[in-house]
């Protein structure tokens, strides 16, 4: 059992849980976005601004003796001076790396590396670099890199170059996404002996890049944002060349003010370009001609700096200094370390009544070493059946309970890619087929998830709030176990949710996904998805399903049983025909009953035994069927009667074996995991409406469900044969299809339930023509 043991005492805590009152009711877990600022911390801030005449540093002394200051708190903050390092104010720590890429020299043949597990700002960069080639690092990558950490400090790099190429090297101290901490003495490492591996070319000026880079200055670009908001960086003892850092991070106060700590060694191979107001000794309209600052910030910093901000990061440096005495940042790092080890092992704990885990944690280290991992758990929620909740539902349940944490991938796709264990294909479903964009809630993509769930810890988060974080996911997921009554939770309180959470809300039931009409029985689909929208419904179905059928010279139903090739001719509904594909071949009758009736004989045929009246459809179209399927005799015949289901008068049926709609669960689907795609699995079944619901088999216990405003009873689930074992897109049989579904429902053939449509209200709607379309809401009863 892991226990909590607490770093502050009982008065600092009290003093500190002061300072945040305002959060009320409120639990905040979004510290790896940003921390919060203290009361004090902002009332002494104004007071500053009451009291004080801060102006442009340009014109007031005072206010650049107060930047200067500020200069030297960073400095001391990560334990260097002004000898080592310089400090240019950005405008955050994406500034910070932007100023890196465009300034860095390459000397022509250097090449520009990062970190696969990196922020999208970093990505950012290689559109910038002028490099001779861009490459992607794993983390293993790196940390091929590591060495025995020395006994003393490093000595800095040599600030001379030797080789004729400069690169660079760009990673995050701490992942955004995992919490993970590369280890950093990788830094001299990689300065001293360049990279052990290039990693992954992702763009090359040349053809064929080069394998191994060996005449290069190496140098390193370390992204800390997310590190130094909670974790000491001595740059005494780890010695980047370029760091970046956001304040508010740090603070929760100002925004819009960040930082790039350059190194000695570093400020020889930025060459500045761009220069604005404040960083010139003087530029001639005239000519070109024009000089820089000496200093070297001086000639980095464009236009006037945002001084007001800067002036009041003293006062953060202060409050953590008051309400975290002595080694503030080494506590809070204790703190926050502390929590996130109480935190992951508490997930753990938490499994459903059949034993599965409930949660499904991204890390690389697990939580027992603090040099290897901050204050952050990253997850996802699973069911009983091991299917995923999708993070949108759970940020919603988590609002509702005024938690506040983050979901998505947290601008890290790179994280979200290893982690999650997507390929290129399913990178390319997701962002380029699927739409999906950054910050947004498309959690799920075929029971996958595209992003997690991300609670992070500050030195304000209290044990009690990881305590009612985790009481959340035991009564929203273990007590309430049903998806259903999270849903109606969730939409009864919708309008408390914030804007974009709303619109999640909206979709967290299942939805229609796809219809699928087969207008002669057993041949392949004619498919309606949401590119095409809604199609009508009759007193027998879906308009033109199962209306025509293939008979054999005896009259006889033809199917896949007999003949695979069926599934190879491609029914179209196109304008007034019903056109047939084979190969490079087409076919074609009308579409109106009527035209059909007055060109064609009468004749009959059975189905599942029952006798059904049709027209022939004529000789071209038998003829065209003869040379497609290479079977003589065979016709086209259209259900011309009405035919009632067997035992009511009631329920009309066109050439179906037995109910109007089949109805299949993708999520069941998915359970079989075979080897083909889901979508050619998804067809062996033939189904007439496709949902998803992301847990396999619960369509077996529906009784009625609502289909947008269609009511829809379940006559019960459809017992298969070896039909499903033909896949639908090659004519090919894979008995191990029927095998499967035995083997996970022990011994029995269900899959898929018959639905047939209910009257709504007292006047009979079969009368009236209605639509499904895809996208609409399903609600189970």
């Amino acid at each position: 059992m892991v226990e909590y043991t607490a770093e502050f005492t009982a008065e600092e805590q009290a003093l500190i849980d002061k300072e945040f009152a305002r959060l009320g009711e409120s639990t905040y877990l979004d510290h790896a976005g940003t921390t919060l600022y203290a009361e004090s911390q902002v009332l002494s801030a104004a007071q500053q601004l009451q009291r004080d005449v801060i102006c442009n540093p340009h014109t007031c002394r005072a206010t650049g003796d107060y930047v200067d200051q500020v200069r030297y708190r960073i400095l001391e903050f990560f334990n260097t001076n002004a000898n080592d390092y310089h400090v240019v104010f950005t405008a955050n720590a994406t500034a910070a790396l932007r100023l890196v890429a465009e300034h860095f020299d390459f000397a022509g043949d250097g090449n520009f590396h990062y970190c696969q597990e990196n922020h999208t700002s970093v990505l950012g960069m290689r559109q910038l670099v002028k490099a001779k080639g861009i490459y992607m690092l794993t983390k293993d990558d790196i940390e091929l890199n590591v060495q025995d950490q020395p006994s003393t400090p490093a000595p800095a790099p040599a600030a001379v170059a030797t080789a004729q190429a400069n690169s660079l090297v760009t990673f995050s101290a701490q992942c955004n996404f995992s919490g993970y901490k590369m280890p950093l003495t990788v830094i001299e490492q990689i300065q001293r002996r360049g990279l052990q591996q290039l990693g992954k070319c992702v763009w090359s000026a040349e053809s064929q890049p080069a394998a191994k880079d060996v005449d290069s200055n190496y140098y390193v670009c370390l992204d800390a944002a997310a590190f130094a908001a909670s974790s000491p960086l001595d740059l005494q003892r780890f010695r980047p060349d370029f760091v970046c850092v956001s304040f508010y991070k740090i603070f929760g106060y100002p925004t819009g003010v960040g930082g790039l700590l350059v190194s000695r060694r570093g400020a020889e191979v930025l060459r500045k370009r761009f220069y604005g107001g404040g960083t010139i000794n003087y530029a001639y309209p005239h000519t070109m001609e024009h000089q820089l600052r000496n200093v070297f910030h001086e000639r980095f910093e464009d236009g006037t700096l945002p001084f007001l901000s800067i002036v009041e990061l003293l006062q953060g440096f202060r409050t953590l200094e008051r309400l975290v005495p002595g080694r503030s940042i080494e506590r809070i790092s204790r703190h926050v370390h502390g929590l996130a080890r109480y935190c992951e092992h508490q997930l753990k704990q938490l499994k459903h009544p059949n034993g599965a885990p409930l949660i499904t944690l991204y890390n690389h280290a697990g939580y027992e070493d603090r040099a290897k991992q901050g204050g952050t758990v990253a997850f996802n929620v699973r069911t009983d059946s091991g299917d995923y909740v999708g993070f949108g539902e759970v940020a919603c349940m988590a609002a509702l309970h005024r938690i506040l944490l983050r979901t998505g991938c947290f601008c890290n796709v790179g994280a979200c890619q290893h982690f999650l264990q997507l390929n290129d294909e399913t990178m390319d479903a997701i962002y380029k087929r699927a739409g999906r964009i950054c910050g947004d809630y498309f959690d799920l993509l075929d029971g996958q998830p595209t992003g997690a769930v991300r609670v992070s810890f500050g030195y304000m988060t209290r044990i009690q709030d990881v305590d009612r974080f985790l009481q959340m996911l035991r009564n929203s997921y273990l007590v309430i176990a049903k998806p259903q009554q999270r849903f109606s939770f969730i939409e009864q309180q919708a309008e408390l949710l914030p804007k974009a959470l709303q619109q999640r809300a909206q979709r967290l039931r299942p939805r229609l996904l796809q219809l699928a009409i087969y207008p002669v029985k057993s041949c392949a689909a004619f498919k309606i998805d949401s590119s095409t929208g809604s199609w009508p419904l009759t007193k027998q179905g879906l308009q033109y399903d199962r209306e025509w059928m293939i008979v054999d010279m005896n009259g006889m139903a033809l199917t896949q049983k007999r003949c695979t090739d069926l599934c190879l001719i491609q029914p179209r509904i196109v304008g007034d025909q019903l056109e047939l594909h084979y190969a490079e071949t087409s076919c074609s009758v009308p579409l109106s009953l009527s035209v059909q009736a007055a060109n064609s004989a009468r004749c009959h045929s059975k189905v599942c035994r029952q006798a059904i009246e049709g027209y022939d459809c004529g000789d071209e179209v038998a003829t065209w069927l003869s040379q497609s399927l290479g079977l003589e005799g065979v016709r086209l015949l259209r259900q011309s009667a009405q035919r009632s289901a067997p035992g009511t008068q009631q329920q009309q049926l066109s050439l179906v074996n037995q109910a109007q709609f089949l109805l299949v669960n993708r999520a069941s689907v998915r359970s079989l995991q075979f080897e083909e795609s889901l979508d050619e699995t998804v067809d062996r079944f033939r189904a007439n409406i496709i949902i998803d619901t992301g847990t396999p088999f619960e369509e077996l216990a529906y009784t009625q469900l609502r289909i947008g405003d269609i009511l829809f009873q379940v006559d019960g689930p459809c017992q298969r044969c070896d039909m499903i074992c033909i896949n639908q897109r090659t004519g090919e049989r894979s008995p191990e299809t029927l095998t499967t579904i035995a083997r996970m429902q022990s011994g029995k053939m269900r899959f898929g339930i018959y639905i047939s449509r209910l009257p709504s209200g007292t006047d009979d709607t079969l009368e009236q023509q209605q639509q499904l379309t895809c996208g609409d809401v399903i609600v189970v009863s």
